[in-house]
């Protein structure tokens, strides 16, 4: 259509691309090469000029492959400039794959041929737009399933964007799903979106309900909550009085949930679903007519999932016409089981656009049903769909395009609940119980042996692996690392339980043991039991005691510290004990009296804690395990610290400090390297207790500067809270108040907000 010279498509037309362009600057280089407006190309391909807009923009680094064919089609991008702007694109989206860790609480994109609802879209904007703080502001929008609850809460978010400075937030509460999404976890998911860190998170439900009324309280945030379960599953997470306000969607009218607006969306009238469903067709409307077009909308009895389904299935099939399609639903009976609303009837309608799939797709996507966490990216697909990541990337596309598969910018994709289901039941009929088997048994093979990977990254005995399996994704770096372990938990997690339940205890162990050191980097992780769990039921299956220890002793751990529950703690120590001395595991026999004191200390049994950290320091030095003696005897420094043995506490912190500051000492460099600023702090928090504030000063003073660089944490914020403490008793008031400052800066960034109040006031006091 458009003839692009390429000397056109430079930076204001001075020379060549340059070497490393984005895709939003190659594409408005050639919009502007082809001397196109953005409505032109709009009209030319087919693409909304708000879409184009955002591309441009860098706003979607990474569209779909039919977008881009769309585009490079309209400008007549031919070779080597096509291939460019599709891989571009495509570099796009796997960028978002890694460096947006989770894409949860992301509000998803309202589609572009959204039709209809002005008058619901009036009331809510009049409900929740309303800047002053005041009574609880909750509007709960259900209807039957179909009826677009999801879609016109999004449109309504995006709608309302600009009165929410502090940020825009959905939740999917999975209601319809067999395991719809626990309160805890969702109270995490949606207070991590918020800023509130790991260290920060309080374990129990009703501590976390609270953290949470109390952000939404003072910040002009909206929360969307999209499919809730039941009135249990929602209350902890409906706001109090203040700025935020919530949308709840759900089939369920939860009668039981007060305070709330109710809005019950029912079917489009007739003339809104004709509009909807032309808008899905496109320019082929014109030839259907709308008489045709009327009579679907009419046989999809104005459900919005319906008409989108059909109009999809109508705009791929050119050789169709919307009178032939409409004969076909003619039928009461075949209606009513294509179109029924909470029921798996349902399932035919989604079989229209089934059929049109290409084998490859097909196979993807009754494939995909079967994986066990509630979202996937391309890379699973391929393990699953047994293809290439290509060809991956293709079938996912054209399952998008179908409205089969939800996908986001973060390059993940899920099902619709009653999507999943029927292709679970396409994948019964489809694929024999041998086929079935094989799957399911490729799945929680790959994935295991994935997380485990992953998992080494952390341990000082493994990291990168030098010899990975080739089927599996390569991993760069830690990060990377982390970034798969903490998107992928749902699906690593399902497969451990999975080969627990199948009777492949070795590699769960194997699994399970992997990420006994990554487990301190995610350590409010809310699977951390179900994990050690498993593995000490596998390694009690293979008969191994010492194995069966440590993985209590891991437990032990988690009830200790992520949980809070040192009673627990101390039972899971003390059955590691006698696991360990039945398998002759001194190293577990050590561990367990660590991990008893952490517990007995906690409980405030100080003088049992000091005994059981003592025993656990000397089996470490005689074991000449350094890194395990050097937590030892810092836990031990806390133990006498409690007990006002100051003194005594500043040995064991300079003993430790001393094994951090050396390179012979035996530990191993990286741990060293990470825990000497806080080894200092230990012993400069100790040090001003005895009263020595110079040396305390200096001490902090040092600490603070290497913590500095690193990621704001509690630790880094306490040392600088001790520090500025002394420097106020020293009369030093201006290096107190910058100290302060910073301590509140630091508590402000882990989400400690007294903390934050409280060092803040202390460096604004009047003197």
């Amino acid at each position: 259509m458009f003839a692009v010279d390429p000397k056109l498509l430079s930076p204001r037309g001075s020379g060549p691309i340059a070497e490393h362009p984005t895709f939003a600057d190659l594409l408005r280089r050639h919009r502007r090469a082809a001397r196109l407006t953005l409505e032109q190309l709009a009209a030319a391909s087919g693409v909304s000029a708000r879409t184009l807009s955002d591309l441009e923009r860098g706003r979607s680094k990474g569209p779909q492959q039919r977008t881009v064919a769309a585009l490079a089609d309209a400008l007549t991008l031919e070779n080597d400039a096509r291939k460019q702007l599709v891989e571009l694109a495509r570099d796009g989206r796997l960028r978002d794959h890694w460096t947006r860790p989770t894409g949860l609480c992301e509000l998803p994109r309202s589609v572009d041929d959204f039709t209809g609802r002005a008058a619901e879209l009036a009331w809510i904007a009049h409900l929740v737009a309303d800047p002053s703080p005041g009574a609880p502001v909750v509007a709960l929008i259900t209807g039957s399933a179909g009826s677009g609850k999801t879609t016109f809460a999004v449109r309504a978010a995006h709608a309302l964007r600009s009165s929410f400075p502090d940020g825009v937030f959905f939740l999917d509460l999975f209601g319809m799903s067999q395991q719809p999404l626990a309160v805890d976890d969702a109270l995490v998911l949606v207070m991590s979106a918020l800023g509130v860190t790991d260290q920060h998170m309080p374990t129990d439900t009703q501590g976390r309900s609270s953290l949470y009324r109390s952000l939404l309280r003072d910040r002009r945030v909206l929360v969307v909550l999209d499919n809730a379960a039941s009135e249990e599953q929602v209350r902890p997470l409906l706001p109090g009085e203040g700025l935020g306000r919530v949308l709840v969607t759900s089939r369920r009218l939860l009668a039981g949930v007060e305070g709330v607006r109710r809005l019950i969306l029912g079917p489009l009238e007739l003339a809104e679903a004709t509009e909807l469903l032309t808008g899905i067709v496109g320019e082929r409307s014109v030839s259907d007519g709308e008489p045709a077009l009327a009579r679907l909308a009419q046989l999809c009895g104005g459900l919005p999932l319906a008409l989108r389904i059909i109009g999809n299935r109508l705009a791929s099939r050119p050789g169709w016409s919307a009178v032939e399609l409409a004969a076909r639903l003619s039928d009461e009976e075949r209606r009513l089981d294509q179109f029924k609303a909470g029921d798996l009837k349902i399932a035919n309608a989604f079989g229209m656009s089934y059929e049109q799939l290409a084998p490859s797709a097909r196979r993807v996507f009754r494939r995909m049903a079967v994986a066990p966490g509630r979202d996937f990216d391309a890379t699973l697909a391929a393990v699953v769909g047994g293809t290439s990541i290509e060809d991956a990337w293709n079938a996912l596309d054209e399952l998008v395009d179908l409205g089969l598969l939800q996908d986001s910018t973060s390059g993940r994709y899920r099902f619709h609940d009653l999507v999943r289901l029927f292709g679970r039941d396409r994948l019964q009929q489809e694929e024999t119980s041998a086929e079935r088997d094989a799957l399911t048994d490729r799945t929680t093979s790959w994935l295991l042996r994935m997380a485990t990977t992953a998992g080494r990254w952390f341990e000082p005995a493994y990291g990168r692996p030098d010899h990975p399996d080739a089927d599996l994704a390569v991993l760069h770096s830690p990060e990377q690392a982390e970034v798969w372990l903490r998107v992928n938990v749902d699906n690593w997690l399902g497969a451990l339980r999975v080969a627990a339940s199948n009777g492949r205890h070795a590699a769960v162990l194997d699994c399970a043991e992997s990420m006994h050191w990554f487990s301190d980097r995610w350590i409010h992780g809310p699977h951390w039991h179900d994990v050690f769990t498993l593995g000490a039921r596998a390694a009690a299956a293979l008969d191994d005691p010492a194995q069966q220890a440590t993985q209590l002793n891991y437990l032990a751990w988690v009830h200790g510290i992520p949980l809070n529950d040192p009673e627990a703690g101390l039972r899971y120590a003390a059955e590691a004990l006698d696991l360990a001395v039945l398998g002759d595991s001194p190293v577990q026999i050590a561990w367990s009296h660590h991990y008893s004191a952490i517990a007995l200390r906690k409980l405030g049994r100080s003088d049992e804690a000091i005994a059981s950290a003592s025993q656990a320091t000397v089996m470490f030095e005689t074991l000449g395990d350094t890194d395990s003696y050097y937590a030892c005897i810092s836990s031990l420094g806390h133990c006498l610290l409690d007990n006002r043995r100051y003194d005594e506490a500043l040995e064991r912190y300079r003993e430790a400090l001393t094994l951090v500051s050396d390179d012979a000492s035996g530990m191993t460099p990286s741990i060293a390297e990470h825990l000497r600023p806080y080894t200092l702090a230990d012993v400069g928090r100790c040090l001003g207790l005895l009263g020595r504030r110079g040396q305390a000063i200096t001490t902090l003073t040092e600490a603070t500067a290497v913590m500095e660089p690193l990621n704001s944490n509690s630790m880094q914020a306490r040392a600088l809270e001790a520090l500025a403490a002394l420097l106020a008793e020293e009369g030093r008031t201006g290096e107190s108040r910058r100290a302060y400052a910073r301590a509140a800066q630091v508590f402000e960034a882990i989400g400690d907000a007294g903390a934050h109040r409280r060092c803040h006031d202390l460096a604004t006091a009047a003197p």
